[in-house]
């Protein structure tokens, strides 16, 4: 019986695309983390204060694990072949937290749902996380805001923005600039939070 070679083409083809999947070796995107800042410029706060780190709000294009291009004051499109490691938010809250747990100052820094006694809130919303395209620079922009959790009145507020010129025009030298100014503007929240409290 003879066979259509088109026929064992098409199998083979099939047969070779289903190892490779098996065998991990399908094309993936390349996921990025931002790393935990170091914190120095810091006043000491009262003893005893312990600060949630709320989730920050944010628009939907930045609200997931996209990496954000702005290619004009209009348009925005999304870093190709590359994405966060978790939602934005997620990513800066747990980051944000981690870096003011480093800063020895406060007796608790805590995430939602850990139970702990709250003196103030930190709350933020993530204004820009991303490149400019047109200049290739990164800008990281969130205003900021610290709560007092006892009345409910907002101690103080403000906007902090860095920007970041890449040394590059790859995935990985975009990533790096985004990080550089995350790590600006969150030792300047620190800085700020503990002046504040």
């Amino acid at each position: 019986m003879r066979r259509n070679p088109i026929i064992s083409v098409i199998a083979t083809s099939l047969l070779v695309s289903g190892c490779a999947v098996l065998s991990g070796i399908r094309p993936s995107a390349d996921t990025y983390e931002v790393s935990i800042p170091t914190i120095s410029k810091t006043s000491p706060v009262r003893r005893g204060t312990q600060v949630l780190v709320a989730e920050p709000s944010a628009l939907k294009a930045l609200d997931s694990q996209n990496i954000v291009v702005r290619t004009d004051s209009l348009t925005i499109r999304y870093l190709g072949r590359a994405q966060w490691s978790d939602r934005l938010p997620k990513l800066v809250q747990t980051r944000l937290a981690q870096a003011l747990q480093n800063s020895r100052r406060f007796k608790g820094v805590g995430l939602p749902g850990q139970g702990l006694a709250i003196d103030y809130q930190i709350v933020s919303e993530i204004r820009a996380f991303g490149i400019d395209a047109v200049l290739d620079t990164a800008r990281v922009a969130l205003a900021v805001k610290v709560l007092n959790d006892r009345n409910g009145i907002v101690a103080s507020e403000r906007l902090f923005e860095a920007e970041v010129v890449a040394a590059g025009q790859d995935n990985a030298a975009y990533v790096a600039a985004i990080d550089e100014a995350f790590a600006e503007v969150v030792q300047d929240v620190a800085a700020w939070v503990t002046a504040r409290i």
